[in-house]
């Protein structure tokens, strides 16, 4: 039987990585459940032991459910009827098999009857269900929205809407618009207090709202008549069962097309209110994004994970000239880059949970009692942190999933043009990880401040003090000679003080500075299994390469060049 968790294990290698004794004994409050819930973890041992058997059902569960039904759903797809959406057979059965598994509200507390999971684990769970089918991935994955209703909802919210999610409830965050879409501060749908009654009402039109027709929604909407801007937004809960929704259409869309998007029509929709008003798009959907971003970062390693399996197989497996195509120096060459630059978007995405993990689960303590000075300080280091490396793995994931599914299908030539090979559907679904929940370059945008900030330098200068083995030494002189280059490139974009000439060479910054942290990444990975040694020499040589080719960009660039690559 196989077993998507067993069968990687590069998985259980991230899971038990050093931090995690320090993320464990955060998230657990030093293990105060053990005394409220028979299924509380005791210890550290035992928190690490409830991880690795619940990833090893979901392992079994994405092996033998999702993955055998992801080229029906394709097939299928999501109907519309009456207004409402019904899912393709097997998407059904895939979260009818997860919520008898009770894997839904992973990260929730216990007492809204979740598992209490950290970050990491949730994590990897939406690694395996992407590397099944990456559309599933935007159904049961939507459990996310459940963390921003724990963090800024009241107490009664939390009761009502909390359990319902644990319980196998579905959720959807309704921001776009048809005239709002990265831009949110554009948003138009209205909120309006009746005074009568005491409750909100929506009206107005939502796009492109993945599994829209879910059971609770989380909805961006104008609740301040005459505004124009974010300060107008404010965030609600809408419950399905409230009715004044309807599904106008799905789209017909390239990929993941098990996962419903949709577009919704609000008619006096009754809701409640989030938190307080005028925070919506500044508070709130922030903390969403973020979430979000991770997300479709470990869909995009899912997706990439499984694009580089397929290549494998089929090279193999297909005989040319007398002999496996695996022995050409063409395929092999393009399968062992897919698998150092696998190795290095993974470490980036774990590397970033876990940033994600210590920030949160400090915030989550800060809420019941004050912080200790060190602990306030360790909080602002981890979600400074998370800040800056959210939209880099975000936006460096998801262009190497997609060059991954690109070369994947090369591999498999004509054959994989054909519906008769996985790769063909995997190619479709890896296109939209580099477009939705913010294009690759609004990650940039993002991004960039950790570039000038200095918050990636600091971050290399911690990895390059890391004792590791004298034999990864080599390495670490390359990624050194690598900084210097990285440090004489931002400081030739910033020395002209203009700031359009620092966004057009931000992609190239963000990129190289993404390049050197992946690379001092693979080493820690390297110094702890040297299982990665391959993958650290091969990305190395590959990240070397592009950061000079960006550096040689910025050397001969100045701010008289903007004139020539502008359109008209």
């Amino acid at each position: 039987m196989d077993n998507f968790y067993i069968d990687n294990p590069d998985l259980k290698f991230h899971l038990n990585h050093p931090l995690m004794k320090k993320i464990v004994a955060l998230k657990e409050r030093d293990f105060a459940d053990k005394e409220k819930f028979d299924y509380a973890p005791l210890d550290f041992e035992d928190a690490m032991d409830s991880y690795d058997k619940v990833l090893e059902i979901v392992g079994d569960i994405c092996a033998n459910v999702v993955a055998p039904n992801a080229e029906s759903v394709d097939a299928e797809g999501p109907q519309l009827v009456n207004g409402e959406v019904i899912y393709a057979k097997g998407t059904q059965e895939n979260l009818d098999a997860l919520v008898k598994a009770g894997l839904m509200g992973i990260t929730l507390p216990r007492e809204y009857n979740g598992l209490n999971f950290s970050v990491v684990p949730y994590t990897m769970a939406a690694d395996m269900v992407s590397r099944a089918d990456a559309s599933f991935v935007n159904v049961w994955g939507l459990q996310d929205c459940a963390e921003t209703i724990h963090e800024f909802a009241d107490a009664d919210q939390k009761n009502e809407y909390l359990t319902r999610v644990s319980g196998g409830e579905t959720m959807a965050m309704d921001l776009t618009e048809p005239d709002a879409g990265s831009d949110l501060q554009a948003v138009q749908l209205k909120a309006t207090f009746n005074e009568s009654d005491g409750k909100w009402y929506l009206n107005g039109v939502k796009r492109f709202i993945t599994n829209g027709d879910g059971h609770i929604s989380l909805v961006l909407a104008r609740s301040e008549e005459g505004t124009h801007d974010g300060r107008g937004l404010s965030m609600f809960i809408y419950d399905r069962n409230s009715g004044g929704v309807s599904v106008r259409r799905i789209e017909h869309k390239l990929g993941i097309i098990g996962s419903p998007t949709c577009e919704l029509v609000f008619k006096n929709a009754p809701a409640e209110l989030v938190g307080q008003r005028k925070l919506g798009l500044i508070k709130y959907v922030m903390s969403l994004m973020n979430g979000a971003r991770l997300g479709i970062a470990a869909q995009s390693v899912g997706v990439a994970e499984a694009a580089y399996r397929e290549g494998l197989e089929y090279a193999r497996e297909r005989e040319q000239f007398g002999k496996s195509i695996i022995k050409f120096p063409a395929v092999y060459e393009m399968l062992s880059k897919s698998k150092a630059k696998l190795d290095a978007i993974r470490s980036l995405l774990y590397e970033t949970a876990r940033f994600v993990d210590v920030y949160k689960a400090y915030d989550h303590i800060s809420k019941d009692r004050t912080l200790e000075k060190e602990e306030r300080q360790e909080m602002k280091h981890y979600q400074k942190l998370a800040d800056i490396y959210t939209p880099l793995v975000k936006g460096i994931s998801s262009e190497v999933c997609n060059t991954m599914a690109y070369d994947s299908l090369q591999i498999h030539g004509g054959s994989g043009f054909m519906k008769d090979y996985p790769i063909e559907r995997i190619y479709r679904d890896a296109r939209i990880t580099s477009i939705y929940e913010g294009t690759t370059q609004l990650q940039v945008v993002a991004a960039i401040r950790g570039v000038t900030t200095g918050g990636y330098m600091k971050q290399i200068r911690e990895y390059e003090m890391a004792d590791i083995k004298p034999e990864l030494h080599t390495y670490r002189r390359v990624l050194i000679q690598m900084t210097e280059e990285y440090e004489e490139a931002v400081e030739r974009v910033t020395s002209f003080n203009e700031n359009e000439f620092v966004d057009f060479h931000a992609r190239r910054m963000v990129e190289m500075a993404g390049n050197i942290i992946m690379g001092y990444l693979l080493v820690l990975d390297t110094n702890r299994d040297s299982k990665y040694w391959r993958s650290l020499e091969v990305f190395l040589k590959i990240a070397r390469a592009e950061n000079k080719a960006n550096a040689e960009v910025i050397r001969y660039s100045n701010v008289n060049d903007l004139g020539r690559f502008k359109v008209e």
